[in-house]
C-alpha cells in the first residue's frame, strides 16, 4: 500500500464526496422529511447536532488528507516518517465515523478519541518536519 501521500488524497477526496452527499441528506431531514420541523428544531441538541458535527469534520477531515498527501507527495523526499504521518492522517478519518457511530448505532465513542488523536498528531508531526526540513 502506497502511503506516501497518494491514499491520503484518494481517500480525502471519497471522503469529501461522501460526507457532502450526507449533508444533502441533513438538507432532505431539515426540509422536506416528515418531521422536518421537529428536526430543525432540535438544531442545537441531540442526535440533529451530532449529525452536523460529522458532516463538519467529515469534510475537514478528508479536506486535511488532501493537503496532507499533496504536501507528503510533493515532499517525500525531504520529509521523514512520511508512512507513519501519512497513516496517522488517514486513520484521522475513524473521528466523523466515530460521530455517525454513535448518532445512528449507539456505540462508544472510542473512534472519535482515536481520529482525533491521530490527525491532530498526523498535523503537528509534518508542522514539525517542515520545520526542521533544509
Amino acid at each position: 500500500m502506497l502511503m506516501n501521500g497518494k491514499n491520503n488524497i484518494s481517500v480525502g477526496l471519497i471522503t469529501m464526496g461522501l460526507f457532502m452527499a450526507y449533508g444533502f441528506l441533513l438538507i432532505y431531514l431539515r426540509d422536506f422529511a416528515p418531521g422536518a420541523e421537529q428536526w430543525a428544531n432540535s438544531y442545537s441538541t441531540g442526535k440533529h447536532f451530532e449529525a452536523r458535527l460529522a458532516h463538519v469534520h467529515g469534510n475537514l477531515f478528508a479536506l486535511l488528507n488532501i493537503l496532507i498527501g499533496f504536501l507528503l507527495l510533493n515532499f517525500h523526499n525531504r520529509l521523514n516518517h512520511v508512512k507513519k504521518i501519512s497513516s496517522l492522517a488517514l486513520t484521522g478519518i475513524l473521528m466523523p465515523v466515530g460521530i455517525l457511530s454513535e448518532v445512528y448505532l449507539g456505540l462508544p465513542p472510542v473512534l472519535v478519541l482515536i481520529g482525533a488523536v491521530a490527525i491532530m498528531l498526523s498535523v503537528f508531526w509534518l508542522g514539525i518536519e517542515f520545520f526542521k526540513m533544509q
